[in-house]
């Protein structure tokens, strides 16, 4: 089987209470059947997957450089050891391009994650059009990043691709019977707007008798996530509102919540560059309400209930719609468990294997 080596950013996560979006992506992508996947990232502080072959990289203390681009430089040394038919970078065009220089002659495929035009080595229409022109392919998720990567660029050299991140539907709890429960799921930050989720359920609550809210999540994926001025204000509102706030969970822990919630409101004001949150919650036959910025729309498709994040007293709306109409939210769950199998592993590793054996074999996705 063709051996393919997924490289991660040199501080993400990969492991059961560690990792964050991209951890879980790559780790599900590692499953792509009929290729053999080892997985480099940064020294792990806890267990890392056990189902993978993951192979530590200390940033090279000899260099000069960034920590990207000392990271880059470690692996680069490893990686021409190990001769893998595909290099999979993720997240770090920056690296994915010091990488390339120093691999030349195996396939690189940068992963994007985030909005490219707030990423080191991607932010002006140049820096995107080396990007492209350098690696074998640029990838990412959804089509509001491929449309972001291409912004301005008058001729690009390469055509993107898009591999849409996937759900593993067999890591996911039987269905439970609904409780009358309103969740957040996500990092407290401003940004995911929790405040929005806190204010709305503040206003929708004494026409919702019965029923509760609770956030999940902290400033960021670790148990020792920092105390914020953010996070503090969210916790005194929230407190103020009665709604409970959970902290960080194993993302295990997370999907048990979603299958018994009966609403997961996403309330995001930044443009979300996929929407696994959404995702997951479809995939737990749970109504979703959710903003439609960025991939949100792309992702959700008819199985939500959209809301504009700056309309506290809209989301309130929204939230009584649901919580007044068990047909309603039945009706949005089924479709977004219809929507999520779309997601699911099979379908998109094998849009990746085409892909990659596509690269292999020499095509260069030409505009």
């Amino acid at each position: 089987m063709p051996l393919v080596a997924t490289i991660l950013p040199p501080r993400e996560g990969f492991g059961p209470g560690s990792a964050g979006a991209i951890g879980m992506i790559a780790r599900r992508l590692a499953r792509t059947p009929d290729f053999q996947t080892v997985v480099f990232g940064g020294r792990q502080d806890g267990p890392i997957f056990p189902d993978i072959d993951f192979r530590p990289v200390a940033p090279s203390p000899w260099r000069i450089g960034s920590t990207n681009l000392r990271y880059a430089a470690a692996v680069a040394d490893a990686v021409r050891r190990l001769k893998p038919a595909l290099l999979e970078v993720h997240n770090r065009p920056e690296m994915a391009l010091a990488i390339a220089e120093r691999v030349p002659s195996i396939p690189i495929v940068g992963f994007l994650h985030n909005d490219p035009i707030g990423m080191r080595g991607a932010t002006s229409t140049a820096e995107r059009t080396h990007l492209l022109k350098t690696l074998t392919c640029v990838a990412m998720p959804s089509a509001f990043l491929r449309d972001r990567l291409l912004d301005g660029l008058v001729d690009p050299p390469k055509r993107p691709a898009i591999v849409p991140n996937c759900l593993d539907l067999s890591e996911f709890p039987p269905p439970a019977a609904k409780e009358r429960r309103i969740l957040f799921v996500g990092r407290v930050v401003a940004d995911k707007a929790p405040d929005v989720f806190v204010s709305a359920f503040a206003a929708a609550a004494p026409h919702v008798p019965g029923w509760t809210a609770e956030i999940i999540g902290a400033d960021r994926f670790s148990q020792d996530s920092p105390e914020t001025p953010y996070v503090r204000s969210v916790k005194a509102a929230a407190e103020a509102a009665g709604v409970r706030i959970l902290g960080f969970r194993r993302h295990r822990d997370v999907l048990e919540a979603m299958n018994r919630a009966a609403i997961v409101v996403m309330p995001s004001r930044w443009d979300e560059p996929f929407g696994l949150v959404a995702l997951e919650a479809m995939a737990s036959r749970t109504a979703l309400i959710c903003s439609p910025r960025g991939a949100l729309q792309e992702v959700a498709g008819d199985a939500a209930l959209f809301i504009d994040p700056d309309d506290i007293a809209g989301v309130a709306a929204a939230i009584r719609t649901l919580c007044g109409d068990e047909a309603r939210r039945q009706t949005l769950a089924e479709a977004g468990h219809r929507r999520a199998a779309q997601f699911d592993l099979g379908p998109v590793t094998a849009r990746l294997a085409e892909l990659r054996m596509r690269l292999i074999a020499g095509d260069r996705l030409t505009m």
